[in-house]
């Protein structure tokens, strides 16, 4: 009887450790700018193919050279953790101290910059491919912060065509992303419960698309063409900020000021969703750090406070206005709440932000944590976005789910 019920606990104990899907913890407020970087210079997805180089900057502005470590964990398509243990997906050792960081120099703001890269001489790389988590340790062993990335295989290929929607009452306001996968290198067995599609709209995991199973298959080829199920609300292009030179009012800055740090004050934004669609390239809510007349940005850009301003009037229905992008991996915090100013009746609030080239939009979010990103900026077909398209499989019997490719669309050629 006892080794029953102890065969029970152990169960039940397993049960709670792999059912539990694992969030993205955001940083305390000294951790500033972090940023996965690839191929491009902006932020991006930490999106890489199996082999790639993964690259994490972050800064620490407590002045204190903390240490960090660093944990590596596998997860399924779901994020819950996979089954998996550590040296079956990893080549080498996590829990490492962060060993490459540096001071700022020539900065009003000082803080530490750190830098991670995979592969290095303790953690060689990836063994499998699929969805991953990034953590974050200081010296007691507390999580500071969390980051999901993907490791991809390139098995498959991935049609991304981008519609307006089929909905004929939304059909301005939405656009709709049709998929085709298709390989000649493998066999989909029982496609309908073994495949598994991510649809990402610029970069941004939280209104990411997911769940969804092949319509019909022609020959070898996966068909994925719904009338709503795969449509995203078009948005607006996003609003930017540009801080490469703090001491010089670029467009959009109202004026500057230095205290003890430089205050860049923006001009006050409007609401955009009752007007008509205007065509604004943007980089798609990404950032870039830089700084004019510096070497290393990394090190030598420095922060700003950087005050946003919104004329909107007074919201009494228990809904709150945020600054909205991927400079905190669109993240809803107390930090970005906009506060409403009776006198001038605008909603404002400054943000400490490191020198560069931001993008930005004002979101609603109401009490229960519902977010409306087309309540001020408006939803238009027209609009430029960028959409990723993810297929995990798993085959019969298989202990993991593995990502076999990715796939690209714009609406730049957004068709009916």
């Amino acid at each position: 009887m006892l080794k029953k019920y102890f065969c029970l606990v152990i169960i039940l104990c397993s049960a709670i450790g792999f059912g539990q899907i694992d969030l993205e913890v955001n940083p305390p407020e000294y951790i500033k700018t972090i940023n996965f970087k690839g191929n491009t210079s902006e932020g991006q997805l930490p999106l890489l193919k199996l082999g790639d180089k993964l690259i994490l900057e972050f800064d620490a502005l407590n002045g204190e050279e903390a240490d960090f470590y660093y944990k590596i964990q596998h997860y399924d398509y779901n994020w819950n953790p996979s089954v998996l243990v550590k040296s079956e997906y990893l080549n080498g050792f996590d829990n490492q101290r962060i060993l490459d960081y540096e001071n700022s120099f020539n900065t009003f703001q000082i803080y530490s910059h750190y830098l991670l890269q995979i592969p290095n001489s303790q953690t060689r790389g990836f063994l499998v491919s699929g969805n991953y988590m990034l953590k974050i340790y200081d010296d007691y062993d507390n999580l500071v912060f969390s980051r999901k990335f993907m490791v991809y295989e390139d098995m498959v290929g991935v049609g991304v065509e981008i519609k307006r929607s089929r909905d004929v009452s939304v059909v301005n306001e939405k656009q709709s992303v049709d998929i085709t996968v298709s390989s000649n290198r493998m066999k989909f067995n029982n496609p309908k419960e073994t495949v598994k599609t991510v649809i990402i709209q610029n970069n941004n995991l939280n209104t990411a698309i997911t769940g969804l199973k092949p319509l019909y298959t022609i020959g070898n080829q996966l068909i994925y063409k719904y009338n709503t199920e795969t449509s995203f609300w078009a948005g607006n292009e996003y609003l930017f900020i540009d801080t490469k030179d703090l001491r010089v009012a670029t467009l959009g800055t109202r004026s500057i000021a230095l205290k003890e740090l430089y205050h860049n004050y923006l001009f006050t934004d409007i609401v955009r969703a009752d007007r008509p669609y205007t065509y604004n390239p943007d980089i798609n809510g990404n950032f870039v750090v830089s700084a004019i007349d510096r070497d290393d940005p990394a090190i030598e850009a420095d922060y700003a406070w950087i005050h946003f301003s919104l004329q909107h009037q007074e919201m009494i229905d228990d809904k709150s206005i945020h600054v909205y992008g991927n400079f905190n991996n669109y993240a809803i915090e107390s930090s970005t709440k906009l506060t409403f100013d009776d006198y001038s009746k605008t909603y404002s609030v400054p943000l400490l932000l490191k020198q560069g080239f931001y993008n930005y939009k004002y979101v609603v979010v109401d009490n229960n944590g519902n977010l409306n990103e087309g309540e001020i900026s408006g939803d238009f077909y027209q609009t430029e976005n960028d959409y990723k398209v993810l297929v995990y499989y798993r085959d019969l019997g298989a202990r993991y789910d593995r990502l076999v490719g990715t796939g690209n669309g714009n609406s730049i050629n957004i068709s009916n």
